[in-house]
């Protein structure tokens, strides 16, 4: 089961690696075109205006169509075979679906305690997807859909069919079977969904109501749960469903730009809900401080090399907010370490949030300037000087607090360690890896997995390629993968998640090559 909710979560990342792009565009796009902060220049009436219009417009469409979006996305990590065809099937059947719960609605809507006849949005429970109007199940409808149709894709794609009857095979058997199929999950979601609708409701307020403990909760949970990949399920209702404020925290606040820009009201006033995208704060101020406590913990022999290391996995977190390739060089060596970390981001994060500070802060340094500081400088900057000074300071803390336990525990954290191979290889050494026949990243992680007879199933979220093998003890060490130039491996049982770093969507389509 462990197994099954990992990849589910890992797929969910496909679509998710659309986000920092449309985030920065839309972060850009409302700078230019917010009159408080351009001037007359941006009048709605204005050439510049209206450009620039164009280009926050497209900058929106990932998170105005979001579920299509994880409908279609999911069937690329999870379709066991045929993926975009099922991809296909997945967006007719969820339009289907949705026609279904429309008609539903409109027919016998105030048996189910819904007022169709009340306008999308807002607190209506209704909103439109494809020009439907229908009940707003935001991503959980939409991932929802989406797995039930791959399981009918995967279970029914090959059905094989008397040859009359051909043309309803392949992914024309599978609409036919989800059709009827959806039938009845369509009257049990207009029966169920308004329920569910007024729970979130009234988590919303005691999640609100909890104050900075909510915080400190939220942001705990989410980073201890990186070692088993479940921090994706966490954070997603939060950042891009309606878990505390309707649509989501990023596309909430991404909407509400203008008006933030427009006024120098404290923003958790203006935006009280958008504190759950407080955990990239760990990455900007936190990375930094635990780097620094390797490298002064180092043996002196090995600071040169270690600096090797640190600085562009360090830089990959402040800038890009991709934190496991230096979460996973202390992880298995000194797992107290994580926890502390976990405990340090929490704290950060609450610390920040008691001084006013929130806004859509979850990735790097990049996705915060463009959504936080670019726009909202002008209005906002006695709170980002706020946040800067507290980030420091947390930095100091981190710093401290590591080296202390590095040092009283004799952790053997990079560049402590005995046996230099054990976490090193030069670049020499990588290069002959590289040049060696089959010698690809790709291939010797396969062989290191135990070939491909020992694969059942790969997927892949943001830095890792998640692997389910038939026996484990094929699988080399730890060690051994760092040596061919990955950050190492998480494994669990027949489970394992190689960490590659950003470029794993390629080391996994050349993976699935060699399969």
């Amino acid at each position: 089961m462990m197994q099954k909710i990992q990849r589910f979560g890992g797929a969910m990342f496909t679509p998710v690696l659309l986000f920092a792009f449309a985030g920065i565009m839309i972060g850009v796009g409302t700078l230019f075109t917010t009159e408080a902060i351009m001037g007359s220049l941006a009048s709605t009436e204005s050439l510049w205006y209206q450009c620039w219009n164009i280009i926050l417009q497209g900058g929106w469409t990932v998170f105005n169509q979001l579920p299509l979006i994880f409908v279609v996305g999911l069937p690329i990590g999870l379709a066991k075979k045929q993926q975009a065809r099922c991809c296909m099937e997945a967006l007719v059947l969820y339009l289907t679906f949705q026609y279904f719960l429309s008609t539903i609605l409109s027919q016998w809507g105030t048996t189910f305690g819904v007022d169709f006849a009340a306008e999308a949005g807002g607190t209506s429970g209704l909103t439109m997807v494809a020009n439907i109007k229908t009940l707003d199940m935001g991503m959980i409808g939409a991932l929802m859909i989406s797995g039930i149709v791959i399981f009918l894709h995967n279970r029914y794609f090959d059905t094989e069919l008397p040859e009359w009857m051909g043309t309803f095979s392949g992914s024309s058997f599978v609409v036919i079977v989800g059709f009827f199929a959806l039938l009845p999950v369509a009257f049990l979601s207009a029966s169920l969904w308004p329920m569910v609708q007024s729970g979130m409701r009234a988590f919303q307020g005691f999640i609100t109501g909890a104050g900075a403990m909510g915080v400190w909760i939220f942001i705990f949970m989410e980073r201890i749960l990186i070692p088993f990949g479940l921090h994706h399920l966490l954070y997603f209702p939060f950042f891009y469903d309606s878990a505390v404020v309707n649509g989501g925290v990023f596309s909430t606040w991404a909407t509400q730009l203008p008006e933030l820009a427009a006024s120098t009201e404290s923003l958790k006033t203006l935006a009280p809900y958008a504190w759950p995208t407080l955990t990239g704060l760990s990455k900007i101020f936190g990375c930094p401080g635990i780097a620094l406590a390797f490298y002064f913990t180092a043996k002196d022999s090995k600071k040169k090399k270690i600096a090797g290391l640190l600085v562009p996995i360090t830089l990959t977190a402040i800038f890009c907010g991709v934190t496991e390739p230096i979460e996973f060089t202390f992880l298995f060596i000194a797992p107290v370490l994580f926890v502390v970390h976990a405990v340090l981001a929490a704290t950060l994060a609450t610390v920040a949030y008691m001084f006013g500070v929130v806004g859509a802060m979850s990735g790097g340094l990049i996705e915060i300037s463009a959504l936080n500081f670019i726009p909202l400088m002008a209005a906002h900057w006695p709170t980002y000087l706020t946040l800067l000074v507290v980030g420091l300071v947390f930095t100091g803390i981190y710093f401290v607090v590591f080296r202390f336990l590095i040092l009283k525990f004799n952790f053997a954290t990079p560049g402590r360690e005995e046996d230099e191979e054990i976490t090193f290889h030069n670049k020499a050494d990588f290069k002959e890896k590289q040049a060696a026949p089959k010698g690809s990243l790709a291939f010797m992680i396969l062989d290191a997995l135990g070939g491909k007879d020992n694969i059942v199933d790969v997927t892949n979220c943001a830095t890792r390629l998640r692997v389910n093998v038939k026996d484990e003890s094929l699988v080399k060490t730890d060690s051994y993968f760092k040596g061919i130039g990955t950050h190492g491996i998480k494994a669990t049982k027949t489970n394992i998640q190689v960490i590659v770093g950003l470029k794993v969507p390629s080391v996994r389509e050349e993976f699935e090559g060699f399969l």
